[in-house]
């Protein structure tokens, strides 16, 4: 088996309804340290005119590349693909190509489509996921996935939104892993871990044509021992099955269940029946559909199955068989073209219809005929209204009764139990590719066996006749439509001595087995015995019979009145065994007795025997029916008695010297008898002759009045039946129209309910944002009504939620000293330029107003941001700015100036001491500081110095005045001094500046003492 062209391995994922919850767990799940390598393709049911948001959404969840496909994107790894709505897609040569979707809206099955198209290109390798949705979409395409030994996993219904796609992928028995979508993407790394040793495995049993070589002789051994074990729990043998395909299974099986190693597989099947059960169910996968591959379906509905009819005797059946018939639906498809053609012919040819097959699910399925909407695909919707009946809101359909009875399914082993015979038509598809060819050139004969003479087999596309092509003739190359030929002498006789079914064998004692229901060593009475012999000697001749002739019962020597017909053997009618003489009289007393209930009589008869002529009594008298039930087929019992007429027989033929020594004394004699006989025989039958006309013409006005209003009646129901059909198919149409659109609706809520959260996160975080800033914002429309503001702005204008909606001209605002708001709002509108302006608070909060138009993403203006920026502290910092720059300044004369410049406190502690203090007094200012002014005033002086505080508080500012100060060295400086009292902003002192200059003259003269002197 080829590998797909691409190495990119694919993971389809489907949903519906739900499917956005699933996605996001999935990809959540996925591991966040290593890439999957794989690629993902998201197929979901979405409305065809709305814009998909999956993309976005699904980005959020995964650190891979999503897209939304384009037509002919290739698919690389570690990326994710999305379908764009109103598509069907398919992976062809690694590329994604979309499709107008063929079906009408709430027929389409893109899920479906896209793992058909999945299959067909990754073959082993394909991986299909169906997750929430409801419906059956997937159903039908994970059987295309599981026939090419791929991996399905289905999103466990307790665990899903909408459960309908899951329950009915599980319903097809084909899911390998019923899982939470966060425990699928473990799952898949495991799968893939195992892939390439699968394929590698396959290839070599591929190669080497036989199980025995199928790599190693480790395969050999281990294949050898789980044939044993599937045929010790099955009863089937796949060894003559092709090795390739029996290895993928078991390599997949393998997968599955994380074992490596061929014998640790084999230790595992040992120990675990169940998983036995698993790989037979595996090994026994198939493709189906109705009226798979179309063309050849048209083929056997034109050409084929009308000659089968026409070919048949009145009351012979038509009989056909259908191997490997999986779940049925390929032989309810025959089964409809052979009842359509049987109507359009108004033939009265009954159909006998087998399906078998090996696997007893299939074959339950088959027989309760209930399958999924989306499995209808290749009906057409007037097959589907005839010959089906819609389930549960149409989501499943009933194959009718009439079309059901047409068909016996049953378990069935065409490699090992005896075939049907005296088939006309032999359907085996796609059966013979999956076995050894030793095992195809041994069912060809007996297909050929089976037919009868003209009979018609139907292979696969990927199947032929092999070394056996002489023993058909080839109706179609193509569809592998084949017409069997009849056999040379003798060819089927031996072909017939090559069955030896265990039902034909000897018992061990070497006698043939006793017949069916007799007790086995039991010996008959001797009451039976006597009885048996006087049935034997004196009873008539009898046959047991229905209104057409089929012999059911013959009791007594039949053989002097009936004959088997020439040709085909196997005719068992009355009418065609009847010999010369009997055929004509036996037809018409049957008719007569089915037609009065009564018993017919002909007596008289001259039947050739043997070369003589026989003088027989007929007489055929009607039964009731099977059981006595009413209803029940009719039956007549044919009593065929010798008539009491000594001379009645006349030979034939006699010896050449008889026949001359009589001749001259009987020549006339019998010529006299047998011309008075046959002229009475002429002139009874003349009379009956008449009287069968006139009843016969009775019959046939009455038969013509009543077809007439029988017609009448027929088409009356018919057109009223086409009415219900035609308003049923469009009310099926319309619900299942809206069920889509429902879907679709379902699927857009959700991502709009994503969106709604996301935007309502958004909407949180911006408000928390606002808020943590502390900036008061209100935003207000083009004509300027407030649309909406955070709570900083209440103190600022007196906002409250009922004020949304209000022009913001209509509020007071606690801004005394600006009242251009509503102004400076309408002039950014109608400029578009921003504008800014600091304001103050009545209670002397300074803000910075910024009033800017408010933009949409495509740049629309809808409005205008009006925002209050607290920049209070940034005006006290200012203005603290400009006191400490004067003070810079001030502190520049200070330090320039030639006199002494000093600040203390009210306690007396140096706080300043200038270069000028310096030079005067002989301290340095670190000296100075701590130092406190007491030290500088002589201590007779102290105490009046304390007195002047008062005085200094009052004035501010004392003239100067004359007084006497310390130095460092201990000498008295007289200073002329100015002092000063600071003040806070509350108006209190809090510290006194001096400036003092030193006065000229004796050092020793007294002072000129002001009369009040600053305290110290």
């Amino acid at each position: 088996m080829s590998h797909p062209s691409t190495e990119v391995l694919v993971v389809g994922i489907g949903a519906s309804a739900g499917g956005l919850a699933a996605f996001e767990a999935f990809f959540s799940a996925m591991p966040a340290d290593t890439e999957p390598g794989m690629a993902f393709v998201l197929v979901q049911h979405l409305a065809p005119d709305h814009e998909s948001l999956l993309v976005e959404l699904i980005s959020r969840r995964t650190r891979m590349q999503v897209y939304q496909v384009e037509h002919g994107m290739h698919v690389q790894t570690n990326c994710a693909y999305i379908i764009p709505p109103g598509r069907d897609m398919a992976l062809v040569n690694g590329a994604l190509h979309l499709l107008e979707p063929a079906a009408a809206r709430g027929h389409r099955l893109p899920i479906d489509f896209f793992f058909d198209s999945l299959a067909r290109e990754q073959r082993e390798r394909a991986i299909g996921i169906v997750l929430s949705g409801t419906g059956s979409d997937g159903s039908v395409g994970l059987r295309a996935i599981k026939a090419e030994g791929g991996m399905v996993i289905v999103h466990s219904p307790q665990t899903c939104q909408f459960d309908g796609m899951p329950r009915s992928a599980l319903a097809t028995g084909l899911v390998d892993f019923e899982l939470a979508p966060d425990a699928m993407p473990a799952r898949l790394l495991a799968w893939q871990a195992r892939a390439a040793s699968a394929s590698r495995a396959a290839d070599l049993a591929d190669s080497a044509g036989s199980a025995g070589a199928a790599g190693s002789a480790e395969w050999e051994s281990a294949l050898k021992s789980i044939f044993v074990l599937l045929r010790a729990h099955t009863g089937h043998d796949f060894s003559r099955y092709k090795p390739g395909t029996i290895v993928r299974r078991i390599e997949r099986r393998m997968a599955l269940q994380q074992i490596d190693g061929t014998q640790a597989y084999l230790r595992y099947l040992q120990q675990t029946p169940a998983e036995v059960g698993a790989l037979f169910r595996d090994m026994l996968i198939g493709v189906t559909s109705f009226f798979r591959d179309p063309a050849a379906f048209e083929i056997l509905e034109k050409s084929v199955i009308p000659d089968l009819f026409a070919g048949k005797a009145p009351g012979e059946a038509l009989r056909v068989w259908c191997t490997g018939c999986s779940t049925g639906e390929e032989a309810y498809s025959l089964a409809m073209l052979l009842q359509e053609c049987q109507q359009a012919l108004k033939t009265p040819t009954p159909v006998q219809m087998f399906a078998t097959d090996i696997d007893a699910k299939a074959i339950a399925t088959a027989r309760a005929g209930l399958y999924p909407a989306n499995a209808m695909a290749g009906v057409s919707a007037q097959r589907l209204a005839r010959f089906f009946t819609a389930q549960a809101e149409g989501s499943a359909y009933l194959v009718n009764k009439n079309l059901r009875d047409m068909l016996v399914f049953s378990d069935h082993d065409v490699s090992r139990d005896p075939p049907f015979s005296r088939l006309d038509l032999l359907s085996c598809r796609n059966v013979l590719i999956y076995m050894g060819a030793d095992l195809q050139e041994g069912l060809l004969p007996l297909f050929h066996y089976a037919l009868k003479d003209d009979g018609v087999l139907f292979l696969g596309n990927s199947e032929g006749l092999g070394n056996h092509s002489a023993q058909f003739a080839t109706v179609d190359a193509k569809f592998k439509i084949y017409r069997r030929l009849a056999p040379v002498p003798g060819a089927r006789r031996l072909a017939a001595a090559r069955l030896t079914f265990r039902s034909a064998l000897p018992s061990a004692t070497g006698q043939a087995a006793p017949a069916p229901g007799a007790p086995a060593g039991v010996k008959p009475s001797l009451r039976a015995i006597t009885e048996q012999a006087l049935l034997r000697q004196w009873a008539p001749v009898a046959a047991l019979v229905d209104a057409r002739g089929d012999i059911l019962y013959l009791h007594g020597r039949t053989g002097l009145y009936l004959e088997p017909a020439p040709g085909e053997a196997g005719v068992s009618n009355v009418l065609k065994m009847a010999r010369d003489g009997l055929r004509h009289e036996l037809g018409a007393a049957l008719g007569r007795a089915a037609a009065t209930k009564q018993d017919a009589r002909a007596d008289g008869l001259r039947v050739k025997t043997n070369g003589h002529r026989t003088v027989v009594n007929l007489c055929v008298s009607p039964l009731p029916g099977e059981g006595g039930a009413q209803g029940a087929k009719a039956l007549f019992l044919v009593v065929l008695e010798q008539a009491a007429v000594a001379d009645a027989e006349t030979p034939v033929a006699t010896t050449a010297a008889a026949t001359a020594a009589a001749a001259p004394a009987a020549a006339g004699e019998a010529s006299d008898g047998a011309d008075a006989a046959s002229l009475l025989r002429m002139a009874g039958l003349r009379q009956e002759l008449l009287a069968n006309e006139e009843k016969l013409l009775a019959a046939n006005e009455a038969l013509e009045g009543a077809n007439q209003e029988l017609m009448s009646s027929n088409e009356e129901m018919q057109s009223v039946n086409e009415e219900l059909q035609s308003s049923n198919e469009e009310l099926e149409t319309s619900k299942e129209e809206l069920q889509s659109v429902n879907e679709e609706l379902t699927t857009v809520n959700t991502e709009l309910q994503t969106k709604v959260v996301d935007l309502s996160r958004a909407n949180n975080d911006m408000n928390n944002l606002l808020a943590g800033t502390g900036i008061a914002t209100v935003f207000v429309d083009l004509r300027l009504r407030i649309v909406r503001f955070t709570p900083g702005a209440s103190a600022i204008i007196n906002l409250i939620p009922s004020d949304v909606g209000r022009p913001v001209g209509h509020l007071a605002s606690n801004l005394p000293g600006y009242d251009g708001l509503v102004a400076d709002t309408q002039s950014v509108l109608d400029t578009l330029q921003p504008k800014a302006q600091d304001v103050q608070t009545a209670a002397g909060t300074w803000y910075r107003l910024r009033v800017q138009p408010y933009r949409t993403l495509d740049n629309v203006i809808e409005g205008a941001v009006i925002t209050f920026v607290d920049i209070d502290e940034t005006v006290r910092t200012r203005d603290a700015l400009r006191q400490a720059n004067d003070l810079l300044r001030l502190s520049v004369v200070v330090r320039d100036a030639h006199d002494a410049i000093t600040v203390q406190d009210l306690q007396g502690r140096i706080l300043a001491w200038n270069p000028g203090a310096v030079r005067l007094y002989g301290w340095t200012e670190a000296e100075a500081l701590k130092m406190n002014v007491r030290q500088r005033i002589p201590p007779d002086r102290q105490e009046q110095a304390l007195s002047r505080v008062h005085h200094l508080s009052q004035a501010e500012v004392l003239e100067p005045y004359c007084t006497q100060r310390l130095t460092k060295g201990g000498a008295l400086v007289t200073v002329s001094m100015v002092s000063t009292a600071l003040v806070n902003e509350n108006g209190q002192m809090y510290a006194i500046a001096t400036t003092e200059r030193a006065m000229p003259g004796p050092h020793d003269a007294p002072p000129q003492e002001p009369p009040h002197e600053p305290p110290h």
